[in-house]
């Protein structure tokens, strides 16, 4: 059995796609606003916002605890809208050896199509795939379209 493992999730979103791509890439101390229950703190802690090699460190609720994760951006598309990070500390590596999140975002005319992507390897077989994880993605995603169409 792989240790390794990807989920892909995808959700059409009401609001502007360049404001959602914006609010990822450059706004993440936003999200403390948009969605208080999920994200409690961003701050960047190297390099300057929104751009690769910056470090940023969260905390936040998943699974009703509170969670910490510091992570680096390795890639930017600005044409594709698209953002990847990895986790290099924090509470999710205790149970992965690596753990990389993409974020994309398509604009076509008025629909908007967000996909998640989370890349990971598991320490060991009894480890659960990250599909909570993955939930809490989307729903950061429903509040951050929420939030924006108000």
């Amino acid at each position: 059995m792989s240790l390794e493992g990807k989920l892909v999730s995808e959700i059409n979103i009401k609001c502007d796609g360049d404001v959602f791509h914006e609010i990822i890439r450059y706004k993440r101390h936003y999200m403390c606003n948009i969605c208080p229950n999920k994200i409690q703190n961003v701050d960047i802690h190297e390099g300057d916002l929104g751009t690769i090699g910056s470090v940023r460190f969260w905390k936040f609720t998943h699974d009703g605890k509170e969670m910490v994760a510091k992570e680096v951006i390795e890639e930017i598309d600005e044409e594709k809208k698209l953002v990847k990070k990895k986790m290099i500390e924090g509470d999710m590596l205790e149970y992965y050896e690596s753990f990389y999140l993409t974020i994309h975002v398509e604009t076509k005319d008025e629909n908007n199509l967000v996909t998640w992507i989370l890349e990971y390897e598991k320490k060991n077989v009894h480890v659960p795939d990250p599909h909570t994880f993955m939930e809490l993605c989307i729903n950061i995603t429903k509040d951050i379209e929420s939030y924006h169409i108000k």
